[in-house]
């Protein structure tokens, strides 16, 4: 939400958009204070700060495939007071993530001489009126925590939506 206000508040300012956001002013402007001055951040937020680098060093230096227990333990041998749990977090934030021995898993193998079904819509997917038009589609995907491409697809379009609001509601303030 920060990075949203970010980008639209010099079109309608912080106290509209946060009308209209489940956010109260005070704490967008704690965070951008926080962000200005390191020094009031918590010991935890300043703790990684410090231990982020030492993360990336040490999965580069390995190539790149140790996981969370193989970087915890290496930081542990170079004399790091630091918990599993927070390389975890750190190396999930750095988007980081080990190497995984086996093979993937294939669910479906195409058929290239079957026809492909006909594209009933010609790529139009926008709709004249609420239920007029129905797409669906069967995805397999193996599941990961917290990350999903149809989720991201929804926040985009929550993301036009609000857009459109807020300049609805911010036109008139």
């Amino acid at each position: 939400m920060i990075a949203f206000i970010d980008e639209h508040r010099d079109a309608y300012g912080v106290e509209p958009i946060c009308r209209v956001l489940p956010i109260a002013p005070s704490t967008y402007h704690e965070r951008l204070a926080k962000r200005r001055d390191p020094a009031l951040q918590s010991a935890r937020a300043r703790k990684d700060e410090e231990l982020k680098p030492e993360v990336l060093r040490v999965f580069a230096e390995n190539f790149g495939v140790y996981g969370v227990r193989k970087v915890w333990r290496q930081m542990k041998r170079e004399g790091f007071d630091v918990a599993r749990c927070t390389v975890q977090r750190l190396m999930r934030d750095l988007g980081l993530q080990g190497v995984i021995r086996g093979k993937p898993v294939r669910t479906t193998i195409a058929d290239k001489a079957a026809p492909c079904p006909l594209d009933q819509v010609n790529r139009q997917f926008h709709a004249p009126a609420p239920n007029m038009l129905w797409v669906s589609d069967f995805t397999y995907g193996a599941p990961r925590p917290g990350w999903s491409g149809r989720r991201m697809l929804e926040c985009k379009k929550r993301k036009e939506e609000l857009s459109e609001c807020l300049a609805l509601c911010c036109e008139g303030a």
